[in-house]
């Protein structure tokens, strides 16, 4: 049955590729049991297909042509054009790299830890495979409504320009990387609580930098929160991943008690976070 579950994920990632087409290999920690790979690079995640959470059923379908929430999704996009080139687009074309080991630096100022394979395994591990499992939860609805990405709707280009062939092909709604990048703050700040408020601003950040970066709108990224929150309470129920937090939990602990601090330009990851239009409407304007 195991294996079954095994080949049914592999399958469905002729599906999902363009969400996972940026990750690649990283080296295991010797220390840690070995994991199958979905593909090079790709971890299998702790869910089995049938605990996925179905996004199709819980988030609302996209806006409507000529709907006051498609017209704020408009006024956001036009907005954050205006961004172009500065830290802040630069800042959410960072964000945009899922590869590892740069996906695990992302929350190293908010959690104000290094994280790596040499002195987190456990927490690097936990996720990688979790990115996984809330990638996967997208996909149901991204499949079925295959919401065009604002570069295709506005002609402007992304913050990315080499990923768009592949982003073509990969509905919008809901945004994977703030269904991810969410599910992560999430389980960092139940892990790191005394950095809970900068771990919960940066993840939701991680996904506004989409909607900066001209591939999602906003209503997206809204409901791909959702989708990453649906994820850690599957999560939850899954004993291996309770197991690996555990272990994770106990690194993060003993780190903070050596006194080791994150190593990245903090000041400057800040600085871009907080650098949008004055006129940036509500939600995008923080």
């Amino acid at each position: 049955m195991k294996r079954f579950s095994c080949l049914r994920r592999a399958a469905a990632l002729v599906f999902v590729l363009p969400f996972f087409a940026a990750c690649s290999p990283a080296t295991t920690a010797p220390s840690l049991a070995p994991v199958a790979e979905l593909r090079p690079g790709i971890l299998q995640g702790y869910l089995s297909p049938q605990a996925v959470p179905n996004s199709l059923a819980l988030v609302s379908p996209p806006p409507t042509q000529g709907s006051a929430a498609e017209a704020l999704d408009r006024a956001i996009n036009e907005q954050v054009l205006t961004l172009r080139e500065s830290p802040r687009w630069q800042q959410a074309r960072r964000d945009a790299e899922l590869r590892f080991p740069a996906a695990a630096d992302v929350f190293s100022c908010a959690l104000d830890l290094p994280i790596n394979t040499e002195q987190t395994p456990q927490l690097y591990r936990l996720l990688r495979r979790s990115l996984t499992d809330a990638g996967f939860a997208t996909y149901a609805a991204k499949n079925h409504y295959q919401r065009q990405r604002p570069f295709m709707v506005n002609g402007q280009a992304s913050c990315t320009p080499e990923q768009e062939n592949y982003l073509r092909k990969d509905g919008s709604f809901p945004s994977g990387h703030a269904a991810l990048g969410w599910a992560w703050a999430l389980i960092l700040a139940e892990l790191a609580p005394e950095r809970q408020d900068a771990i919960l601003a940066r993840g939701r950040a991680f996904g506004q930098s989409r909607v900066v970066c001209n591939v999602h709108w906003q209503s997206d990224v809204l409901e791909g929160r959702a989708v990453g929150a649906a994820a850690v309470a599957a999560l939850h129920n899954n004993p291996e991943f309770t197991q690996a937090l555990a272990a994770a939990r106990k690194e993060l602990v003993a780190l903070r008690s050596a006194g080791a601090v994150s190593a990245n330009d903090c000041a400057a990851e800040a600085a871009a976070l907080s650098a949008l239009p004055q006129a940036m409407p509500w939600p995008a304007n923080r």
